[in-house]
């Protein structure tokens, strides 16, 4: 069994240091590629770099360019012709637009919501038409967005879909991101027991429709299914990795496929040849 992170942050500082045996880790534990997108200006040529530098050293690393609705303070028209640039200059080395997307959290946090949403829906319209003019597929963050999403998605109509990124929500929902050719994906949200609704959603989709994540070093795992192994000083030596990396990187994909494993019916090697034909369909095809 192969298996692909298909979203993991891995120019993040706290892998720095070990990127090289995290990634040799990795490939003992047949996580054969990671692809990584990015999520501001300031970030392109960091992801960039270390998707060059590492690719196939030992594993596959591929590069995503786009701007996070996070880190849209200070951003302006200037910085989303910067991406469009980037992208031009880089198409060769970059699997998708992303991340991008729409967060409504950070909506009803703002000071003023209506311009909040509005300048969002602005870099992400853009992002969705970068994605169609160059035909590569968009990795979409979403949070308590879905009502945002879904009609600009609509709207473009994208050849090569995406991935709609650490997918929480309804089955409906779901269906709707499916009906527009997007899979979803799937990361720590499923090892937490309390994640009924998502955890149902996933055991009644197609597994056609489903990709592994992890996005690290955000989104831990749930302690129970992380366990006391990395907790202990012991571990964290032997594997030569820090606290944070222990928390979430992306050796824990392979603890996420066996929890998936326990929600779905099929038999682990079906899964994993489906999860990888998935990432093909989307980013290699």
């Amino acid at each position: 069994m192969q298996f692909t992170d298909s979203h993991c942050h891995l120019d993040d500082i706290v892998f720095r240091e070990q990127l090289p045996s995290l990634l040799a880790q990795c490939a003992k534990l047949a996580i054969n590629r990671i692809i990584v997108p990015a999520i501001s200006p300031d970030n392109f040529d960091n992801v960039l770099t270390i998707a060059k530098r590492y690719h196939n050293k030992p594993i596959q690393l591929h590069a995503c360019l786009g701007i996070h609705p996070w880190f849209l303070d200070g951003l302006n028209n200037v910085h989303l012709e910067q991406l469009t640039a980037k992208v031009t200059l880089e198409k060769s080395n970059i699997i998708a637009i992303g991340e991008t997307g729409i967060d409504g959290a950070n909506i009803k946090r703002s000071d003023e919501p209506i311009k909040e949403l509005a300048k969002q829906q602005h870099f992400f319209d853009c992002q969705l038409n970068l994605a169609k003019q160059n035909d590569l597929p968009v990795i979409i963050h979403h949070r308590q967005s879905h009502q945002y999403i879904v009609p600009m998605l609509k709207q473009y109509k994208l050849a090569r879909s995406g991935v709609i990124h650490g997918f929480s929500g309804s089955y409906q929902q779901a269906k709707d991101y499916l009906d527009l050719g997007f899979k979803l994906g799937i990361g720590s949200t499923i090892t937490y027991s309390r994640a009924k609704k998502t955890i149902n959603t996933v055991k009644r989709l197609p597994l056609e429709s489903l990709v592994l994540e992890t996005d690290a070093p955000s989104m831990p795992l749930s302690p129970e299914v992380m366990g006391t192994e990395v907790k202990s000083k012991e571990f964290m030596a032997k594997e030569a990795i820090s606290q944070e990396v222990a928390t979430n990187s992306p050796i824990n994909l392979i603890k996420i496929f066996n929890v998936l494993t326990t929600i779905r019916t099929e038999s682990s090697e079906e899964i994993a040849e489906q999860l990888e034909h998935n990432i093909e369909q989307v980013f290699f095809t």
